[in-house]
């Protein structure tokens, strides 16, 4: 049976309190580390490491930790989550993203349909619409091949096939499996539709439409913005946009584009990278059998996770040290810092998944609760932080535990050796560098130069960024967010948070305001 009790109400979580903290900078030290590198280690999916070595944790520690995730019955919820039950209490829903990519469990039936072959089925419409537009079938009102892809969407539908598409954009060229440049639109601000507009060749450019709802504010107004300049283009909107939506949208039968394509309402938006509003836009850019692969790696990774062992459960393991540091260690904040360029935008993509799933002072019957659950989530890819936020870091009144990605080797396959070392070593040199500069600091007479050390991190290490391991990668972050949702009593998977100020932006818009809304309307002349 599963229990969906308070944090505070588990035994577990008090004796996890009372076991004495790890010092880093003696367990960390030196002559003692190598040691703890080789042992703090697990495999993930598709050749990725998690290393937590250089986290404050030991066996005593972890053991505590295990039997929390136990008495929380992580595994068991996970399970009662792909097996398909109601586990999106707000909204009273089904949570089916780990069915875009694969089968874990008992097959799910909803709407009448089995939810995997309507998956797959999408998944297939969409891949015969991408090559049909790859071999000129499909093209412009000329004739002429489509050479360009926009996505005009927001938050989820944004935010993860954005970071997905910059993470592939190089791999694709190197490996000749790059069709069509993709571009993004999402803030409702004019000089972010203005300014994509402006950089391509709209009559070669297929525009996607993702709304799930098919009445997302931004969405629409940047849908008629687009199609505005279609039209003063001398072009027909429609024979250059397709829907992303679902099959009860308002665009679902829309004669405004050339085709639809279905999603449904058991996948959150930021849970939707490997749905059909990642699938279209990826599949175009670098053909199905790519999206294929990336799929491949997060189902590779599921099935780790649903692993009853905390201890070969990187998702898990993760979640709990990153609830240890939340609930015990007292740490309010998590750095997501990727040392590969093409991973720019993956902590953006980060703090949605993690701050809108878990940004709850609720449980998941909306009972007050009185411990902390999501930390503030924010990052940039190294070495550039470094030079930015990482003195702060480094030396501030704070401890930010840090999550490390790296990669041995770099997606465009040639380097130069500068000065005895290439690019890339001197990339993965200083990401080993900042983990022991962190854990171990450095004692100096001039304060300003001591650095007291005993910040911890960890790293996921992989041989190259590519569309399995890339998948992989996506599927850990989000099974780590569901792990500590379940440990919470929290609902990781509805967002009210983001409707109040929808709410009143209508308002606004509409004229119907009074005092202060009214007043601030006032200052932008609205």
């Amino acid at each position: 049976m599963i229990n969906w009790n308070n944090l505070d109400t588990l035994k577990s979580f008090d004796e996890l309190k009372k076991v004495n903290r790890v010092e880093l900078t003696k367990v960390m030290a030196l002559e003692n580390g190598a040691e703890r590198v080789q042992k703090y280690s697990v495999p993930m999916a598709e050749g990725l490491t998690y290393n937590y070595a250089a986290k404050e944790v030991d066996d005593d520690v972890l053991a505590a930790l295990d039997n929390l995730a136990k008495e929380a019955q992580l595994a068991e919820k996970f399970e009662e989550l792909y097996n398909g039950a109601v586990i999106n209490t707000g909204e009273k829903r089904m949570v089916l993203h780990h069915l875009t990519r694969g089968q874990l469990g008992n097959k799910v039936e909803a709407d009448g349909v089995d939810k995997r072959e309507f998956y797959e089925k999408e998944q297939k419409r969409i891949a015969d619409f991408a090559n049909k537009v790859h071999s000129g079938s499909i093209a412009n009102a000329k004739g002429e091949k489509f050479t360009t892809v926009v996505q005009i969407g927001i938050g989820g539908s944004d935010l993860g096939p954005r970071a997905m598409y910059l993470a592939l954009e190089n791999w694709a060229k190197k490996n000749n499996t790059f069709k069509m440049e993709a571009k993004f639109i999402s803030n409702v601000d004019p000089d972010d539709a203005s300014a994509i507009l402006n950089s391509i060749d709209v009559a070669h450019s297929l525009f996607i439409l993702v709304s799930k709802s098919g009445t997302t504010l931004e969405t629409l107004t940047n849908q008629s913005f687009v199609m505005d300049a279609l039209k003063k283009a001398g072009l027909d909107p429609a024979k250059h946009m397709i829907a992303v939506t679902s099959e009860t949208s308002p665009l679902a039968k829309s004669d405004d584009f050339i085709e639809a394509f279905y999603m449904d309402d058991y996948i959150g938006g930021r849970y939707s990278s490997t749905s059909g509003v990642g699938g279209a836009v990826l599949s175009l850019a670098f053909g199905p059998d790519v999206f294929a692969q990336f799929l491949e790696g997060a189902a590779a990774e599921d099935k780790l996770a649903a692993s009853k062992d905390m201890m070969k459960n990187p998702a898990m393991l993760d979640a709990m040290i990153g609830f240890y540091e939340r609930n015990v260690l007292g740490y309010e904040s998590t750095a997501i810092l990727p040392y590969s360029q093409a991973l720019s935008r993956f902590p953006a993509h980060l703090q949605q998944l993690d701050m809108e799933s878990n940004g709850k002072s609720v449980n998941r019957f909306g009972e007050a609760i009185d411990y902390v659950t999501g930390p503030v989530i924010f990052g940039e890819p190294g070495t550039n932080g470094q030079h930015s936020f990482y003195q702060l870091l480094h030396q501030g009144t704070n401890i930010v535990p840090l999550q490390f990605i790296g990669f041995k080797k770099s997606q465009i396959g040639n380097d130069v050796d500068i000065q005895g070392s290439t690019s890339q070593q001197k990339l993965c040199a200083n990401v080993v560098a900042q983990i022991v500069a962190f854990a171990l600091g450095k004692a100096d007479e001039n304060k300003n130069k001591n650095f007291e050390g005993g910040r911890p991190s960890s790293i996921i290490i992989g041989d190259e960024l590519n569309p399995k391991s890339l998948g992989a990668l996506l599927a850990h972050f989000e099974n780590k967010v569901m792990f500590q949702g379940f440990v919470w009593n929290i609902n990781s998977f509805d967002q009210e948070g983001v409707q109040l100020g929808k709410t009143l932006a209508k308002r606004v818009l509409a004229h119907e305001t009074e005092g202060a809304l009214a007043a601030y309307s006032k200052l932008f002349n609205i």
